[in-house]
Formats: C-alpha cells, structure tokens, sequence
C-alpha cells in the first residue's frame, strides 16, 4: 500500500499545490479587482493602490499565487507567499489574541505553512517547472544509494 501511495506522491502535491496557488490568487484578486466579492470587510470593493500594507498583500497574493497555480518558480514564489502570510499572522492577527482560532488568523497561518511546505517540496507533477528542468536520461547523475526509512 505504502508504495502505491508514494508513487502518486508527485500528483498529490501537484494537486496541492494547484488549489492552494488558485485560493491564495483568488484572495489578490478579491482585493484588487473586487471581484469574488471584493476585499474583506469592503462590501465588494477593492483596496486602494499602494495602501500598506493591503494592497502590497493582495499583489503578492495575486501574482504569487498565480505562480504557485502554474507551477512555474515555485519554490521562490511560495517562500514570498509564505513570508507575507507571517507577517500578515503576527502584525495584523496576533495582537488581537494569541491563537489563530481566537484572532481570526486561521487562513493566514494555513496559508503561510502551506506555502512553506511548498517551499521544501516543489511543484510536484504537473507543474510549469517540470518542462524546464526536464532531462534525458543519460544526463542525469547516477542516483546515490539512501537507505529507507520506515515509520
């Protein structure tokens, strides 16, 4: 069973990261366009531009977001991601209380481990990157003998 599962582990994390990409845009978006019914607490309205730190967040939400979605600089773009929704955690949620349940930070701290993870383990399959660094066979280097670990 454990090696049927792992060789579907790259389209799992693909998949994964397909939604969290398309959930994080779709925040940008929100704000910036107003669509999606618009930013948070604007009744379907948008952030004005260069508003600190909203507007800043929705870019980063958009375009980041957008990448991870693609699977295209993956890893650099969730590191982005991931950082701003710290920061989105500790400047905006955690002075209201300490736990995320009581702050009204649950999406941002989602979202920053999940981009996080992310960071570790690529696009998964079905990603933009995949194309770029796709090799022959014969360039590839030998592989390295790892012994397994059993859980």
């Amino acid at each position: 069973m454990s090696a049927r599962l792992d060789s579907a582990q790259p389209y799992a994390i693909g998949l994964f990261r397909i939604v969290v990409g398309l959930l994080f845009a779709c925040h940008g978006a929100a704000s910036l366009f107003g669509v999606l019914g618009g930013a948070a607490g604007s009744d379907g309205g948008t952030i004005d531009a260069g508003t600190w730190p909203g507007w800043y967040a929705a870019v980063i939400q958009l375009v980041c977001g957008s990448l991870v979605l693609l699977g295209l600089g993956t890893r650099a773009a969730a590191f982005l991601a991931s950082g701003s929704m710290a920061y989105a955690y500790f400047d905006v949620h955690q002075s209201a209380a300490l736990w995320p349940i009581e702050n009204g930070g649950e999406a941002s701290a989602m979202f920053c481990w999940a981009f996080l993870l992310l960071v570790f383990t690529g696009s998964g399959a079905l990603g933009v990157d995949r194309l770029f660094t796709r090799r022959t066979a014969s360039d590839r280097e030998p592989a390295t003998e790892q012994a397994t670990v059993a859980a």
